[in-house]
């Protein structure tokens, strides 16, 4: 009510003025006004809410329909209420270095180690955790999937260590 009392003052205390073009009515503000209510209403009256828009530079001859637009989802509650476990850890991407004969040949001539790990480790987390477990930089790996589905990694020890020595400390020989 005391809302409506305020834009009757307004009213009364702006002149209201017809556009001849836009056949709009607008406001033209007096410079002063008895209250500061009546000042402040009048501002706001008198401000547009709407800004012109600029053309826009059309680049192609062909029209495209816009596409919609995507907004961000607000969920009513968390998709799960505990968060997932990392199952990547050091102890589950290596499974078990190999023994055989093949390994060991590549142990002694190429500095390198050979592991079975878990089939969705990638080059990097076998890296990590061969670092983890067994306290070695390497510098490659190379790994395949074998006819039986696992995945073997075959680990470039750096310069620093031999494969030997760390083969023995690991418990491969």
């Amino acid at each position: 009510m005391g809302e409506l009392r305020i834009r009757i003052i307004v009213a009364a205390a702006c002149l209201l003025v017809c556009c001849p073009i836009s056949r709009t009515a607008a406001f033209i503000r007096p410079h002063t006004f008895n209250t500061p209510k009546a000042a402040a209403v009048a501002k706001k009256l008198t401000k547009s809410t709407k800004s012109k828009k600029g053309t826009r530079i059309h680049t192609k001859v062909h029209f495209y329909r816009t596409s919609t637009l995507s907004l961000s989802r607000k969920p009513k509650y968390a998709p799960r209420s505990v968060p997932r476990k990392s199952t990547r850890h050091s102890h589950n991407v290596i499974k078990y270095p190999l023994t055989t004969e093949s390994s060991m040949k590549l142990i002694e001539d190429s500095n390198t180690l050979v592991f079975i790990v878990d089939i969705k480790a990638n080059k990097r987390q076998i890296k990590s955790a061969v670092k983890d477990l067994y306290q070695i930089e390497s510098d490659k790996v190379n790994t395949l999937i074998t006819p039986r589905g696992m995945k073997k990694a075959y680990v470039r020890l750096s310069k620093d260590y031999d494969a030997l020595d760390v083969a023995n400390r690991v418990g491969v020989i």
